[in-house]
């Protein structure tokens, strides 16, 4: 299991209230990115932190908005989308920039950005980690987590 020793989103034992989160999805793989989604939403609701949900057509698309949305007064972001590979180099390519691509966003703007992109084979791994009650995994409260998580460790820091 690839979740295998990592650390259990509690948002009962964090205090996020006043952290304002921007939920950025991708459409793709509907039923899996609204598992993903509600995840998050399980999460940020328990830990008390405000969010924003922001369809975006997919995977790719989640760098720039991820950016516009930090830049305009958000402290972290949710990035949640689902890439499944084909029989051509477009999963490389599409999993590629989303990855790179938010890794820029956040060292650019120096706030978190909770990675929720399942880079899959199968939709099956993907309803797996996508939260659902017979799911290994909840990727999507594990990205809202870290997002969160992250916000207060450098929001302390900057104090």
């Amino acid at each position: 299991m690839s979740g295998h020793g990592a650390p259990g989103p509690a948002p009962d034992t964090i205090d996020g209230s006043g952290v304002r989160v921007a939920v950025v999805a991708g459409s793709w793989h509907e039923d899996i990115s609204n598992g993903l989604i509600d995840g998050a939403k399980r999460f940020l609701d328990g830990c008390g932190a405000s969010w924003e949900l922001i369809r975006v057509p997919g995977s790719f698309e989640l760098p720039v908005v991820a950016k516009k949305a930090l830049e305009s007064g958000f402290d972290a972001v949710v990035a949640l989308g689902v890439i499944i590979r084909g029989g051509t180099p477009h999963f490389e390519y599409v999993a590629h920039a989303a990855t790179q691509g938010l890794t820029d966003v956040a060292l650019a703007t120096g706030k978190p950005v909770g990675f929720g992109v399942l880079t899959l084979d199968t939709e099956e791994q993907g309803i797996d980690r996508a939260g659902f009650p017979h799911s290994s995994e909840d990727k999507g409260a594990e990205a809202a987590d870290a997002a969160v998580r992250t916000a207060l460790i450098t929001s302390a820091i900057g104090q």
